[in-house]
């Protein structure tokens, strides 16, 4: 069992940044970040696993990155609009899915507010 502890969310206004951090209590191949905005379904947001990926709504806004000595994965948010306002949950797994799918992750964290205002 693998516990995921989320750090790192707030209130920012749009176009500003926030770094989200994922301390977890064991290594897993993959690693991940959804959201889920109220009254919609959780989304694959970045995950890393050999390489990076991304939603096709913050690629070139978000960066996912892990520490494997901390184990420990980040997702550096900038240019942040009202639209990225959710919950955001880190996710880790070795399951047989993309990195921006849930069935990739059997472990997920508690979740972070992130809340961009106009």
């Amino acid at each position: 069992q693998v516990q995921l502890v989320e750090s790192g969310g707030g209130s920012v206004q749009a176009g500003g940044s926030l770094r989200l951090s994922c301390a977890a209590s064991g290594y897993t191949a993959k690693m991940g970040w959804f959201r889920q905005a109220p009254g919609k379904e959780r989304e694959g947001v970045a995950g890393i696993y050999i390489q990076s990926g991304y939603a096709a709504s913050v690629k070139d806004r978000f960066t996912i990155s892990r520490d494997n000595a901390k184990k420990t994965v980040y997702l550096q948010m900038n240019s942040l609009k009202p639209e990225d306002t959710a919950m955001y949950y880190c996710a880790a797994g070795s399951g047989y899915g993309g990195i921006l799918s849930e069935s990739a992750y059997n472990y997920w964290g508690q979740g972070t507010q992130v809340t961009v205002s106009s």
